[in-house]
Parts: structure tokens; C-alpha cells; sequence
């Protein structure tokens, strides 16, 4: 297994621009009462670094790894959503929650069905099952059927994350660790943002999400580095 140092030295430079673009997002801390271009810009710049931080590892290790390629389009997606979010109150909520969608399912492809690991589906569709209960009573409309959608597609992603770290059978990896982390984290910010547009306010909610959903990205977008092939990594560090 490569060593978490190796990995800190190989792809830490890789990832200052994110980390700098993450900072001018929560020192300008722009309005979200005045959606702009410019506010578009400034939420989706780390995401845009992540791109950058995949593509920097090159064209053909892209093309060579399907797992790396599919965490490269989920981020796309994730931009996009991220823009169309900025116009929420406008009527683009919906549009941004099918841009995510789109990024669960290209996550979990990403993550793969090698392991199927029932107990943590189980485990999954349960915590999916009692989320959307809770929240069942406060939706409306399109949102009824819509939201049921989303958390099943982000609670699959999850059980998929969780499913490919093998941990009880010692055979997780730092890369199948990182993918488990952000997708729990992901959930933890899109859950965050369902009760605080439908239920109730939730005290620093735009801190939360936010926090939670830069580093969930940088998480997953990490884990496509080794694509499960330590080797290559070793090649390239």
C-alpha cells in the first residue's frame, strides 16, 4: 500500500490551487441574495481546480483509467449544478438537483459494482430510507418524487464508496478510504441543504454545506488518483 506521506508529497502541490481557490470562496463570502456571474465563478473556481488537478495527471491516464474519467465528468456536472444553485430562488433548484443526480451516478460507476457488500447496502438504503421519511412531510409537488429520487441515487453512491473499502477484509486502500470519506460527506451536505430549504433553518448552513461539499469533491477527485492500480502511482511519484 503507498504511504499517506508519499501521497501528501506526490499530490499536495497538485492541489494548492484548490485548496487557495476554497479560501477566496469563504473569505469573499459573496451574498447568495445577489447572484451574479461573478459569485458563479467564485463557488465553482475550486471545482474548476480539481478539473486541473485530474487533467495534470495527464490525457492518457484519463483515457487509460474508466474510474478516474467518470470522477472528471462527475465534476463537470457538479460545476454546472454549482451555477445553476447560485439561481435557486430564480427556478433553477431543479436544475441543479438533476446536474448532481447526474454526478451520483457517474460516482457511482466510478466506484464500481465489483464488491457488492449487502450489509453496507443494507446499512445505506436504511439511513437513505429514514432521511427522506423525515423529510417526506415538509415536500410538495414535484419535490415529493424528485427529492425520493436523489436521496436514492446519493445513498447508492455511498453504499458503493463504502462497499469498495473492504475494510473488514483488510484490503482498503488510503485512495478507497478518501472515496468513502467524501461520499459520507457529501451526504452530509445535501442533507444539510434539504432541511434547510424545506424543513427548518439550520444554524451556519451555508458554512456546513459548503465545507462538507469542497471537501467531499477534493476526497473523491483524490481517490481517482491510484484508480485502484498502485503501480502507476508509483511510476508517476
Amino acid at each position: 500500500m503507498v504511504s499517506p506521506v508519499t501521497v501528501v508529497k506526490s499530490e499536495g502541490p497538485k492541489l494548492v490551487p484548490f485548496f487557495k481557490a476554497t479560501c477566496v470562496y469563504f473569505v469573499l463570502w459573496l451574498p447568495t441574495s445577489s447572484p451574479s456571474w461573478f459569485s458563479a465563478l467564485i463557488k465553482c473556481l475550486p471545482i474548476f481546480c480539481l478539473w486541473v488537478f485530474l487533467l495534470a495527471h495527464g490525457i492518457n491516464f484519463l483515457v487509460s483509467h474508466r474510474s478516474a474519467s467518470r470522477i472528471l465528468a462527475g465534476l463537470i456536472f457538479s460545476a454546472v449544478g454549482d451555477a445553476f444553485l447560485i439561481w435557486q430562488e430564480q427556478g433553477y433548484f431543479i436544475h441543479g438537483l438533476l446536474m448532481f443526480a447526474i454526478t451520483h451516478i457517474l460516482y457511482s460507476s466510478a466506484f464500481g459494482m465489483k464488491t457488492l457488500d449487502l450489509k453496507a447496502g443494507l446499512l445505506m438504503g436504511l439511513v437513505s430510507s429514514s432521511c427522506y421519511a423525515f423529510l417526506y412531510s415538509y415536500l410538495s409537488g414535484p419535490f415529493t418524487y424528485l427529492v425520493a429520487v436523489y436521496i436514492a441515487l446519493i445513498g447508492f453512491m455511498g453504499w458503493r464508496a463504502v462497499a469498495g473499502m473492504q475494510l473488514c477484509n483488510d484490503l482498503w486502500t488510503w485512495t478507497k478510504l478518501s472515496a468513502c470519506i467524501g461520499a459520507m460527506l457529501f451526504m452530509v451536505s445535501d442533507l444539510t441543504i434539504a432541511l434547510n430549504k424545506f424543513c427548518f433553518p439550520v444554524p451556519y448552513s451555508r458554512f456546513i454545506i459548503m465545507a462538507t461539499y469542497y471537501a467531499a469533491q477534493m476526497l473523491i477527485a483524490l481517490s481517482a488518483v491510484e484508480s485502484r492500480d498502485e503501480e502507476d502511482f508509483r511510476k508517476r511519484s
